[in-house]
């Protein structure tokens, strides 16, 4: 089933079609399984700002897959062990943080792949179902979705190569640590960052590979309107903003 998913939403991004999924950082079954059965085509797992283990993964993953959704993982660091790790334990991609350069990205996808494609180590996991689905795993081992976070200005300067990179499924922005690191943390209003989020969707387009972006409020206009401005792979709202959303007293001004 999750080589099924990982090839279905491949193909709606590679038919400029969008993928919504969401995002976990509590680091609950019952939440994934709640988010598992909510619509989307993925629940990426948050291991760099949520408080999750790896040793909790495998849980949170059959969570996810109970709804027919695809787990992704967004791992701590884009480095060989998180993404086997990860990706070991049953996720069907990764979305890789801080990418800056087409040489990182191509490292991360070789730590993604078995070999030939790739570099990561083989063996059995929970992945293949610890070797009764060894065989039927390969193809996915050698394909998982991987997704890029587009997230310092240095990412934008390189966007182009890292763009080029084989095996490159979409990416996804990274708005805070983005304005940061032009120093304009969290001012998305400001012209200087609306230019740079609209260089880094028209070099997508032009290299036509599917562009990201979270829209971290539960604001449909705002999803519609992303979607407008061609934004295929669409990660919407958090766990713990639906939960604050929905759980404010009413009375609270």
């Amino acid at each position: 089933m999750r080589f099924e998913k990982i090839k279905f939403i491949r193909k709606k991004l590679q038919n400029n079609q969008v993928s919504i999924g969401t995002w976990q950082q509590i680091p609950h079954s019952s939440i994934s399984e709640i988010l598992g059965q909510s619509g989307y085509d993925w629940v990426a797992v948050d291991m760099e700002h949520g408080s999750v283990s790896v040793a909790q993964l495998p849980d949170l993953f059959r969570g996810i897959e109970l709804g027919g959704t695809l787990p992704l993982a967004r791992i701590a660091e884009s480095i060989p062990k998180d993404c086997k790790q990860a990706l070991d334990a049953g996720a069907g991609g990764i979305i890789a943080p801080m990418i800056k350069s087409a040489e990182q990205l191509t490292m991360v996808r070789n730590a993604c792949c078995w070999p030939p494609v790739g570099t990561r180590g083989v063996g059995f996991s929970r992945a293949n179902l610890f070797g009764k689905n060894f065989d039927s795993y390969k193809k996915e081992a050698q394909s998982p979705l991987l997704i890029a976070q587009i997230e310092h200005i240095n990412a934008v300067n390189n966007l182009e190569e890292i763009l080029q990179v084989d095996g490159l499924d979409a990416i996804i922005v990274g708005p805070y640590d983005l304005s940061a690191s032009m120093g304009i943390t969290g001012k998305f209003d400001t012209r200087e960052f609306i230019e740079v989020m609209d260089s880094i969707i028209n070099r997508c387009k032009k290299f036509n590979v599917p562009c990201g972006d979270h829209v971290v409020q539960p604001d449909r206009k705002l999803l519609d309107s992303r979607i407008d401005q061609g934004y295929r792979f669409i990660a919407y709202c958090t766990d713990g903003v639906f939960l604050f959303n929905s759980s404010t007293n009413p009375e609270i001004k």
